[in-house]
């Protein structure tokens, strides 16, 4: 089991990575964040379905089945996605000539300090934009990995509810994120065109949301009433997945676009780390005081620190556009 799990982590890896890399050849500047959160929405969506699915056919036909029934729905998607998705508009034979030409030339924002055409990854990855992002996007997946594994056991343990209570439970959250994610690239993008500026309209969605899902998780762990402690995980994932296309939207913006690749994979990679570290922190604070508050506290107080380094770093001081029609101010 544990090495299906590893293997599983290992293939999902690269998912987002590279599903940014085709909105970046697919998608204008201007509309990127929109197609981000379209494309992530799916992860919680999947999430709210799965559920109650999973939980259900665990109890009513065990595990294996239930698994099973969720392998055939990932290998019909893969299906479709190898034969219909092209990698980019150039190899697409749905799109007429004319069509494919107006891709190439669409625009395209480079950040460099030496004047290079193609700046290196090395050069991305000590850029402090970059890292306050990384950081930013691994306090997301901190709270995120610890409503994942730790909140159903709170749920369980301190609120007294079963599985099937909790399979119905935690629908109504993951609903609600998928709809953050949509909506946050939607507002950044129709900032970005009111204001002409890319990294203020990300900052501005990255940074005030983060620090109130933040709050919301801090507070998380003091109510005690079940709706109370639903309705704070629901404002919580949702200011939460407002973020969701920020991250991969800062890095369309400021990376060229044959490393965004590359640096958003290295982001990400980074950022996933906790997913590995919040879980051990999370069972040790637990264990050794308990309860849940600290946990909470800890989540959140992660957060507001990446919120105040994005309201810091992420803006165009430092860097030098050398294309023609930049986005980034």
């Amino acid at each position: 089991m544990l090495i299906v799990r590893v293997l599983f982590g290992m293939a999902e890896g690269p998912v987002s990575a590279a599903g940014n890399k085709i909105i970046n050849n697919w998608i204008s500047r201007k509309e990127s964040a929109t197609a981000i959160g379209i494309f992530s929405a799916g992860s919680p969506l999947g999430g709210a379905v799965s559920g109650p699915i999973v939980g259900l056919l665990a109890l009513s036909l065990g595990w294996r089945p239930a698994f099973g029934i969720i392998f055939l729905f990932g290998l019909v998607w893969v299906l479709l996605w190898y034969f219909i998705v092209s990698d980019k508009p150039t190899m697409s034979k749905r799109l007429a000539p004319e069509e494919r030409i107006d891709f190439e030339n669409h625009e395209d924002v480079i950040l460099s300090d030496d004047g290079r055409a193609t700046p290196s990854l090395g050069y991305y990855i000590k850029q402090p934009m970059v890292w306050a992002t990384t950081l930013a996007f691994f306090s997301y997946n901190y709270i995120l990995f610890f409503f994942l594994t730790w909140f159903p056991s709170y749920l369980n343990h301190s609120l007294h509810l079963d599985i099937k209570e909790i399979s119905i439970a935690t629908v109504i959250p993951w609903v609600i994120g998928a709809i953050g994610m949509v909506l946050g690239g939607v507002c950044s993008d129709v900032i970005y065109r009111i204001t002409g500026n890319a990294l203020l309209s990300r900052r501005l969605i990255l940074g005030v949301c983060l620090a109130g899902a933040a709050v919301c998780v801090a507070v998380s762990g003091t109510v005690s009433t079940i709706g109370s402690a639903i309705t704070l995980m629901s404002v919580s994932l949702f200011l939460l997945y407002l973020t969701g296309p920020i991250y991969w939207a800062v890095i369309q913006d400021v990376v060229h676009k044959d490393k965004v690749g590359s640096v958003g994979g290295a982001m990400h990679g980074l950022a996933n780390i906790s997913g590995i570290i919040g879980p051990l922190v999370t069972g040790f604070i637990v264990q050794f005081s308990g309860k849940y508050d600290y946990a909470f506290y800890l989540a959140g107080a992660i957060a507001i620190v990446s919120s105040l380094l994005v309201f810091v770093f992420v803006k165009s001081k430092g860097f030098k556009a050398n294309e023609s029609q930049s986005c980034v101010h």
